[in-house]
């Protein structure tokens, strides 16, 4: 059984019992300290592992004022005007703060300071970020004197409590469907199952099965089954956004949710991309490169996101809205054009669904990639004008972009005898670039069967270990990242068509089967980022290969696997593909799962209105 976290009010409520009330039925024990100097032998006496609340008796508020600071288990502290939360990870840093305030022996109920913002602000100065929730019109305040009580309270009845709960369970700055068409119902359907209990995993979950069954009547390949399809896909989108709205209605974060919540969208997405590849197979049109070049466009575009970002250019301006505007002020008439051409994920959902019930499954693929090329041009050439003018990027951006280009062994030791030479200063994404042409390249233009692709393989990994033997801090090295995706995607997409072209069962299926084993990898990876847990163990990435280890085997296997009438021969390469599809998603998803189970990290949830 979970403990009760505590809250400890530093004076008895003046008035009734309205505030003991409140924190027991936000799932707090209560006590209260007399004297301010019992106050540090309370909060003692908690267990070390609970979360500790200290609340100052006079406070005032509405009831989701409290919810903000005292059940959003993501930071390591949150204040709020006479409320101080701390959990478990900084209570080491709390007792210090409370033994550091010297002993009063005057009672708790006649000071007109704030205790908790004494505390919160010795806790930043050891530290520890602390988290104050934006409150917009809701009330949290420490009323001094009887007439500033009654004030407080009229400002709390004063304001619908339950409508401002409800608008700002919806993100900020979301796509122009999701704002539009989606969230003005989906956050009554939070509400509805936040009022049942439902937690946001739940949710979630629900959306993904949802989804599945949306990818199992596109396969049937009919249009009943393609407009049941689309209608399940826009149903599983809505409880997409719910999940999110029912997280933040309720203030119900989880580490294990901000995993799902990553996670689940691309599963949801590839997976009915697979639905419509099978389903057309059955109409006699083989899709399944379409399906895997549209999965592979918008993992490479989701990997240049999550390096951009972190590279640290994305704080010196790079944001949807502008910079002026204020909280639940409406953006300006600019905004929606801006985040609709990016494609975020509710305008390429709609896209997907009206197609899918509509049109033919080649029809939608190639009117997403099509879609995709603007997006792609139009986010890259603002990202490469913001970096040109920017600074370069620090030490753990670095590290972050490091961890992001998931070289392996290969390249790790082709790049020491490098950094003993004048190439350590050759720019990486030209390096990058240079490799990733030349892999494409040779797979397009020369025979699978000679040695130019091996060569070009070994050609790629030693420009890759050119592009990563200095530390990536270049204004541009956020790109190297992209394009190491771009270049084994690209070339197992490449090696699989001409397999197809002969006559090989199975080839792009098992493609498209080992890219989503990739893409989930790389998702993880950012994921992991994004919650500050660093990265995947380096031993993973050492165990599957990296990039280029990979691109030499897929290299190899292909050369292995056609003779010189480009006839197939045993071991197939749809074998060996499928193979090391089942291998490398097993080995990811087991240390994923058991990463998720045992990890300390704090819940992370992406509230960037990013497009996903």
């Amino acid at each position: 059984m979970v403990p009760l976290p505590t809250a400890v009010l530093t004076s008895s409520p003046p008035d009734d019992l309205a505030l003991t009330n409140a924190l027991r039925e936000l799932g707090y024990r209560v006590g209260v300290a007399d004297r301010l100097d019992q106050l540090p032998e309370l909060v003692a006496e908690i267990p070390a592992d609970q979360r500790v609340a200290v609340v100052d008796g006079r406070f005032v508020g509405h009831r989701h004022s409290l919810r903000l600071a005292l059940l959003d288990s993501r930071p390591a502290a949150a204040a709020l005007p006479g409320v101080l939360s701390v959990a478990p990870a900084a209570r080491a840093d709390l007792d210090r703060a409370l033994a550091r305030r010297a002993p009063t022996d005057e009672p708790t109920a006649g000071p007109a300071d704030d205790h908790t913002a004494m505390l919160a602000a010795a806790l930043e100065r050891g530290g520890v970020p602390v988290r104050r929730p934006d409150l917009g019109p809701l009330v949290a305040a420490v009323p001094t004197d009887a007439e500033a009580r009654a004030a407080a309270l009229r400002a709390v009845d004063a304001v619908d409590e339950e409508a401002v709960r409800l608008r700002s369970a919806v993100k900020d700055h979301d796509g122009f469907f999701t704002t539009f068409f989606v969230s003005p119902y989906s956050r009554h359907v939070a509400r509805w199952c936040a009022r049942r209990g439902l937690s946001p995993d739940q949710v979630t979950t629900a959306s993904l099965l949802v989804a599945l069954t949306g990818a199992a009547c596109a396969a049937t390949g009919t249009r009943p089954g393609y407009v049941t399809a689309a209608l399940l896909l826009l149903l599983s989108f809505v409880l997409d956004c719910a999940d999110g709205q029912l997280a933040r209605y309720a203030v119900r974060y989880s580490r294990v949710g901000a995993w799902l919540d990553a996670t689940f969208d691309r599963a949801k997405e590839y997976a009915f991309y697979a639905g419509l590849a099978l389903g057309a197979a059955r109409s006699g049109d083989d899709v399944w490169a379409l399906a895997l070049a549209a999965m592979a466009v918008l993992t490479v575009r989701h990997v240049m996101d999550a390096a951009y970002h972190q590279s640290g250019h994305s704080h010196t301006g790079d944001r949807r809205r502008p910079a002026t505007r204020q909280p639940g002020q409406a953006p300006g008439w600019t905004a929606w054009p801006r985040r609709m051409v990016v494609l975020p994920i509710g305008e390429r959902w709609a896209l997907l669904a009206a197609l899918t019930a509509l049109t033919t499954p080649r029809t939608t693929f190639v009117v997403l990639l099509l879609a995709s090329v603007p997006a792609t041009l139009y986010t890259l050439a603002g990202r490469l004008r913001r970096s040109h003018a920017g600074a370069r990027g620090t030490a753990r951006a670095g590290a972050v972009l490091r961890t992001l280009t998931d070289s392996g062994p290969l390249a790790e030791l082709l790049a020491r005898p490098v950094r003993r030479t004048p190439l350590a200063r050759f720019p990486a994404p030209p390096a990058a670039l240079g490799g990733t042409v030349l892999l494409l390249a040779v797979a397009l233009l020369a025979t699978p069967d000679g040695p130019a692709l091996p060569l070009a393989a070994a050609g790629y990994a030693l420009l890759t270990a050119l592009a990563v033997a200095r530390p990536p801090t270049g204004r541009f090295d956020w790109l190297v990242p992209a394009l190491f995706r771009a270049a084994e995607y690209g070339l197992i997409l490449v090696l699989a068509q001409i397999a197809a072209n002969k006559e090989v069962n199975g080839a792009l299926p098992a493609a498209f089967g080992l890219v989503a084993a990739l893409a989930y990898h790389h998702y993880d990876t950012v994921h992991r980022i994004r919650g500050g847990t660093g990265a995947p163990p380096r031993w993973l990435v050492r165990v599957s290969g990296g990039h280029e280890g990979r691109t030499l085997l897929v290299s190899l296997a292909a050369v292995a696997s056609l003779d010189a009438d480009r006839s197939p021969v045993v071991p197939g390469f749809a074998s060996v593909l499928t193979a090391l599809a089942v291998l490398l998603a097993t080995l990811w998803l087991v240390e994923s799962v058991r990463f998720q189970a045992t990890s300390s990290a704090p819940a992370t949830h992406d509230e960037s209105g990013e497009p996903a």
